[in-house]
């Protein structure tokens, strides 16, 4: 297990236990996380899991692919730090990852 801190627009933090392999979207539907929607389900079809990486982060996350950048047009308040977290797979090397959710999803 991986821990994966989701601090909402409002500060508030939630650290959670993601399973390595699932996503980062699939682990805060598992545990409730508020601001993430996923309408799609992880399909890489909405913008509903918009999240910001930590800085920190970002490195071990890696880039967008074109599809995830295409996808992320339609998201809200998007930054050099915006993932789709349906497109961001739990890893060992994540361990610690925080990721913030923005005021409103796409």
């Amino acid at each position: 297990m991986v821990q994966i801190t989701y601090t909402d627009a409002k500060g508030t933090a939630r650290t959670v236990n993601g399973e390595v392999g699932s996503t980062v979207m699939e682990t805060a539907i598992k545990n409730s996380i508020p601001g993430i929607d996923a309408e799609c389900g992880g399909a890489c079809s909405c913008a509903t899991c918009h999240v910001y990486v930590d800085e920190a982060f970002l490195p071990l996350v890696g880039a967008p692919e074109q599809a995830e950048e295409d996808m992320l047009d339609f998201a809200f308040d998007v930054r050099k730090n915006s993932r789709l977290s349906c497109q961001i797979k739990v890893t060992e090397a994540l361990e610690g990852l925080r990721v913030t959710t923005p005021t409103k999803q796409g």
